[in-house]
């Protein structure tokens, strides 16, 4: 069943969207933003390049002053009423997220729209206790490190959760007193910037947050080489976060990098198979495998792969496939052409350097929808050297691989660059417990994979991520700077 529009998403989609500067519109030369599900034009943004980011970092640095000098729980009070503002257009919201990227409405709904409001509350909430002076005990001095925050701080987020890593990004940063900056993927912008919109509707400062959609190659660049931004966040891949850590360090601009993954999911012979089968069938299949966490290594001990194999195949053939806005679809479309163009291209290198297909993964078009961009789940097995085993595809598909003790799977898991998520699997704690602390990853899961909550630290290693996590009282931490105030006694 399609969901119908609603009138302020009709209303938002049917003129050319700006961005939002200083608190104003901001309306530069247009690009089409297009449906996924369908392959249609969806709205037409502004999209902006070096000058519109910086007049953007002018209008953080003009208010960032008065919003840094508000106390703790004046800022929280504001970034409250944000988060209600949030909450009370949340259906629409959450028919932006669902039309922009593909994703099925059920998700948007009941994840990232309230699991992203939810995170400026929780910030909000948290600045309001954190400690600011922090006695030093140092040998004949009275001494303290004082926190302070940056001033502007820069954030590129990219096309998968445009609304969920907005959230998780800006948050923390605007209740440690810092203003911001955002590029929003140029594919998806449309959550963040009618955020923007609700941010001056719920009575945040002009100049607090600022939204500038553009490509990478323009506003990317523009505002990872900006020297006059204090703190820059990246999420994407490791591949763009290697080139905005550079102009980034050309400045000493510190950098927050959450990068890619090629997570595993270590299942042993003791597990229910049914049920797991299920769960990682759910974990690639969610937004279409678009997820830099998600499990695309099946490691499965050798007593049950052949009917671990069975089982996931037969869920995975039953995933009802179709446009976000349909209700009873499970799961939707690549984000675009290209994504898809890319999926296909590994797969079919996968396959040609010897994987076996045991889900092709083919292209698909769903009745009434054949314009969009669509493929089938794939799993494959093989040599571990294969391609889509070693590198990340972002896309519904995973690679199987067999082992025969906890020694051989930690081997197979460590031995790529990645470091971001994994998964044990086990009846016996003990032997999770075991194996979950000798993976390398910021984050390895027991018996569940994909665990967000705020409070709960989430982050990478390696590859997968530099300069700190997100969701969590260190990620507070990391958008205030700490500077040593200090007096002899003597």
């Amino acid at each position: 069943m399609k969901t119908e529009l609603l009138a302020n998403v009709q209303d938002f989609l049917a003129k050319p969207i700006p961005n939002s500067i200083g608190g104003q519109p901001c309306m530069t030369a247009t690009e089409q933003v297009v449906n996924p599900s369908d392959g249609s034009p969806l709205a037409q943004v502004a999209m902006a390049g070096e000058k519109e980011i910086d007049l953007a970092i002018t209008a953080g640095a003009k208010a960032f002053p008065a919003w840094s000098a508000l106390s703790p729980a004046d800022r929280s009070l504001l970034l409250h009423r944000f988060a209600d503002a949030l909450e009370k257009h949340s259906a629409e919201l959450a028919q932006l997220e669902s039309l922009d990227v593909g994703k099925p409405i059920a998700a948007a709904e009941g994840f990232d729209i309230p699991f992203g409001i939810e995170c400026f509350r929780y910030f909000a909430d948290l600045s309001t206790r954190a400690q600011y002076s922090v006695p030093l005990n140092v040998k004949g001095f009275d001494a303290r490190t004082w926190r302070v925050p940056y001033g502007v701080c820069g954030f590129i987020f990219p096309w998968n959760f445009p609304f969920t890593l907005l959230c998780w990004g800006v948050a923390p940063a605007l209740a440690a007193g810092n203003t911001a900056v955002v590029k929003p993927s140029a594919v998806t912008p449309l959550t963040t910037l009618y955020a923007a919109q609700i941010a001056l509707e719920a009575g945040l400062p002009p100049g607090v947050l600022n939204v500038v959609a553009g490509n990478g190659s323009g506003a990317g660049v523009a505002l990872s080489s900006n020297p006059r931004i204090k703190r820059i966040s990246f999420t994407g891949s490791p591949e763009v976060g290697r080139k905005i850590g550079e102009l980034s360090g050309r400045n000493l601009v510190p950098c927050k990098l959450e990068l890619g993954g090629k997570g595993a999911a270590v299942v042993f012979d003791d597990v229910d198979v049914d049920s797991t089968a299920a769960q990682l069938a759910a974990a690639v299949t969610m937004n279409t495998g678009q997820v830099c966490c998600t499990a695309t290594r099946w490691v499965i001990q050798d007593k049950i792969y052949d009917r671990f194999v069975s089982k996931v195949t037969e869920v995975l053939k039953q995933t009802k496939i179709g446009p976000g806005m349909d209700r009873d679809t499970q799961m939707g479309p690549l984000v675009n052409q290209s994504q898809r163009e890319h999926v296909l291209d590994y797969l079919e290198r996968g396959r040609q350097s010897g994987a076996h297909a045991v889900l092709d993964g083919r292209q698909t078009a769903p009745p009434g929808a054949e314009n969009g961009f669509y493929v089938e789940p794939a799993l494959l097995e093989g040599p571990d050297d294969n391609v889509c085993c070693r590198e990340e595809i972002f896309g519904p598909c995973a690679y199987l691989l067999r082992f025969k003790d906890e020694a051989s799977a930690l081997a197979k898991v460590n031995e790529l660059a990645y470091g971001l998520a994994n998964s044990v699997w086990s009846a016996d704690l003990a032997r999770a417990n075991r194996v979950a602390e000798r993976l390398v990853a910021g984050n390895n899961w027991i018996n569940a994979h994909n665990l967000f909550a705020y409070g709960l630290p989430y982050g990478g290693v390696n590859i997968s991520g530099l300069g700190g996590g997100v969701n969590s009282p260190e990620t507070f931490y990391d958008y205030l700077r700490p500077q040593t105030i200090a007096r002899p006694l003597n």
